[in-house]
């Protein structure tokens, strides 16, 4: 249970929205936190919302995009070594 201290102008709002709408100042305040939390979920960065599905397909190793060009080097070298 969380008990919230509020100003008397918000509070004055919460209680006449609370009677416009039939509704309890416990539900109202339930859907703004379930927005809030849902707005705070969307401002992540794409990358870190999809971070544990990049960069281990199939090989297992986490450092393909950062060692492209070594590790082609050595597989030239390996190809065209007479």
């Amino acid at each position: 249970m969380l008990n919230v201290r509020l100003d008397k102008l918000t509070n004055d709002k919460l209680e006449k929205y609370s009677e416009q709408h039939s509704t309890s100042k416990s539900s109202i305040v339930k859907e703004a936190l379930a927005m809030y939390f849902t707005k705070e979920q969307m401002k992540q960065l794409p990358f870190a919302l999809g971070q544990d599905l990049f960069g281990t397909a199939k090989s297992g190793e986490i450092d393909n995009s950062t060692r492209f060009k070594s590790k082609l080097k050595v597989k030239l070298r390996e190809k065209h070594t007479h």
